[in-house]
């Protein structure tokens, strides 16, 4: 998709498809005003008899434009101005764009919302066209025809005297972005009979290959027993298919400091011994999303060449019963050196990121993230559409949480007091993968977490909910969503120096 810049009349653009938005209980103004000018008055009748409302995500179309310079006109809502965000204009242009990319389209023209309080023109820049890219790209990873295409061209449509350089490097910003998103969607909604421990370390290798400044390196199943992994490696055991740990470093920092991200990557969790239902596995292919958000953020830091120093850690591994299969009652012992009683095989993704964070910490991370879709606790208290953070330091957590909200993604922190701790105390080893109830569940997997990251800054993202569509909404399609690339990007942002 080639990406252009224009300051002019928004009745001269000439598109496919020309897409402007309008505000909730405000008249036309600015330049769809003066569009409205060109249409004769069209869109202000259409106020009047509230077809065009301007509330958030609402669309109006005009297939047979007049006296303009595109063929049609698509008109979203935005909601209210005052309490618009990065996310709200991304969500309101990712349902304008998929509702117009079911046919190939040569062009679409975006105008660019003015006088947005608590945006500058560059982050609005990020939000359309990252939110374009969210909406042209549809989860058919394997389907004969596709369902969604993406324009050839995308037109940004600014109004005039906007500072062309920072509209120009929003775009960018927010085309990278928007990229980065499409890897690990694609990650997410691949089958699982293609995308397995080794396949997902070679896609790793080949996003690094094709980024100068990304390094790659892969252990194998030898070289993680050299490392000591016997908690992932236990998990692993099960599975005809070998684990693999990916780590990746990103180096351009001049502040010394590294930020650590580490991704949960079980490729299909059948909850091994303690199956799963086919209902509760039915979506289990998701059980990398931690992962595929480490890789696109690494691959969207890399190209943005941002002033940072990155170590991303991916631990890779499918859950799967066999007579090789980790047992109930089975005590591993961990990267770290401490014993672990297992007490149900289905939770299995703390021990991997336990192992996966040691090494973080061995590897001098001076803060670390993680991102797994661990608990459905987590999902039944928050929903599906936003992320549990558990942190062991809260200048840390603050930080995050300040990029989840610059990015315009959703996460609300979760207490993590000591007394949360007994709940995975065992009385055959140091510390117990699950709580023994089904109170606090998301908390007392972060407790498990904390005991592997020691004195290091951690913050833990919970992102079983929103990593998952179980149905298409209107600016989401089914399947992998791609969530908190664009937040990890945007802790890299804050980070480097």
């Amino acid at each position: 998709m080639q990406l252009q810049l224009q300051f002019i009349p928004l009745s001269e653009v000439r598109a496919d498809w020309l897409i402007a938005g309008a505000w909730e209980d405000e008249e036309l103004s600015g330049a769809l005003r003066q569009l409205d000018d060109k249409l004769g008055g069209t869109l202000g009748r259409l106020r009047q008899k509230g077809d065009i409302t301007g509330k958030a995500k609402e669309l109006t179309t005009l297939l047979a434009c007049t006296g303009v310079g595109a063929e049609r006109l698509l008109v979203v809502g935005l909601g209210k101005r005052t309490a618009a965000d990065r996310g709200a204009i991304l969500e309101a242009t990712a349902t304008a764009a998929r509702s117009i990319t079911g046919k190939q389209r040569d062009r679409l023209a975006f105008a660019l919302p003015e006088n947005v309080p608590n945006l500058d023109l560059e982050e609005v820049a990020v939000a359309i066209c990252a939110g374009v890219m969210q909406g042209a790209y549809g989860p058919g990873v394997r389907k004969s025809e596709p369902d969604r295409f993406v324009p050839g061209e995308l037109c940004l449509v600014a109004p005039t005297g906007a500072p062309a350089d920072r509209v120009q490097q929003g775009a960018r910003r927010g085309e990278i972005e928007g990229r980065a998103v499409w890897t690990a969607r694609e990650l997410v909604n691949l089958p699982p009979c293609d995308l397995y421990p080794e396949t997902f370390a070679q896609r790793a290798r080949e996003v690094a290959s094709a980024l100068p400044g990304l390094e790659c390196t892969i252990l194998d199943e030898k070289q993680l027993e050299a490392e000591r992994m016997g908690a992932l490696l236990s998990v692993a055991r099960g599975s005809d298919r070998p684990p693999r740990l990916v780590v990746l470093h990103y180096r351009h920092g001049k502040n010394g400091q590294t930020l650590g991200l580490v991704g949960k990557g079980v490729t299909f969790d059948s909850g091994g011994l303690s199956l799963k239902t086919t209902e509760q596995m039915l979506d289990m292919k998701c059980d990398m999303a931690g992962a595929a958000a480490v890789l696109g953020a690494m691959q969207a830091i890399t190209e943005l060449r941002l002033p940072v120093n990155v170590l991303g850690v991916l631990a890779l591994v499918e859950n799967l019963p066999s007579g090789k299969a980790m047992k109930l009652g089975d005590v591993l012992r961990a990267r770290s050196g401490k014993t672990i009683e297992v007490l149900n095989t289905d939770a299995e993704g703390r021990l991997i990121l336990a192992d996966a964070l040691a090494y973080a910490v061995d590897q001098k991370a001076d803060h670390l993230v993680d991102l797994a879709t661990l608990t459905g606790a987590c999902v039944v208290a928050l929903g599906t559409e936003v992320a549990g953070l558990m942190s062991n330091n809260e200048g840390w957590a603050a930080r995050v949480l300040e990029a989840v909200r610059r990015a315009g993604e959703k996460a609300w922190q979760l207490p993590m007091f000591p007394h949360y701790a007994e709940l995975i105390k065992s009385h055959v080893a140091d510390i117990r993968n699950t709580g023994g109830t089904r109170y606090g569940g998301a908390i007392s997997a972060a407790k498990f977490l904390e005991a592997f990251v020691g004195d290091v800054p951690w913050a833990h993202l919970d992102i079983a909910g929103p990593a998952w569509a179980e149905h298409e909404s209107a600016d989401h399609d089914a399947g992998g969503t791609g969530c908190f690339v664009r937040t990890l990007v945007e802790l890299a942002r804050g980070y480097g120096g």
